[in-house]
């Protein structure tokens, strides 16, 4: 599978090139075009969640083929390589569309002890393979070394690697909190890794 955008960070489109047989998870509405033969049918749970509805499957023809999908609204849309030997933490409304051979892992201890029994707002992937992320504005990243600290409130949070350490905080223990949506908490990080970011407010817009 290889990735191509356009129209990005504004109002970005993913093509997704398959080769013959080759599958990925997305949702319906998020399918803008595809090359004729390409087949959809139903996903199980643990698929794509760019629409916040059931993820289908998508496979290629016996030759290959391609598929655009664009996410619901404005915004970027970012190839994320997964290469195997390192998962990603990734904001739960994100994932715009999973290859086959990435997992979505459910129940991950990490974010279990992050969020405690709640349904925080991230998700656990692991595999080989580009997951494409949308995002309500342009993505960036902080880049740190060995020991490097960072404070990121999860509005703004796109994703990082399993080798950043975290700490979930309150910014006021006696204000309004949710591990849902983020809202009224700050994730501090320490390198060596990756953040990656988005320039606008997830919650303010719309997303």
């Amino acid at each position: 599978m290889r990735v191509q955008t356009r129209h990005t960070p504004g109002f970005g489109v993913a093509r997704v090139l398959l080769d013959p047989g080759e599958a990925v998870h997305a949702a319906p509405e998020t399918l803008l075009a595809s090359r004729f033969g390409v087949t959809e049918t139903a996903a199980g749970r643990g698929g794509a969640r760019a629409g916040k509805s059931t993820a289908a499957v998508y496979t290629a023809p016996s030759d290959g083929g391609w598929i655009d999908f664009a996410p619901l609204r404005p915004g970027d849309v970012y190839p994320l390589e997964l290469r195997g030997g390192t998962g990603w933490s990734v904001h739960r409304e994100a994932v715009l569309v999973r290859p086959s051979a990435v997992r979505h892992d459910t129940g991950w201890a990490p974010l279990q002890q992050l969020f405690g029994a709640d349904a925080g707002f991230l998700d656990h992937y692991s595999g080989t393979g580009a997951l494409v992320l949308a995002a309500p504005g342009p993505v960036d990243a902080f880049e740190l070394a060995q020991g490097e600290l960072v404070t990121v409130r999860p509005d703004y949070l796109l994703a990082y690697p399993d080798t950043i350490q975290c700490r979930l905080r309150a910014l006021d223990p006696g204000g309004p909190q949710s591990v849902r949506t983020g809202e009224g908490l700050a994730v501090d990080f320490a390198g060596p890794g990756t953040v990656l970011v988005h320039a606008r407010n997830r919650r303010l817009s719309g997303t």
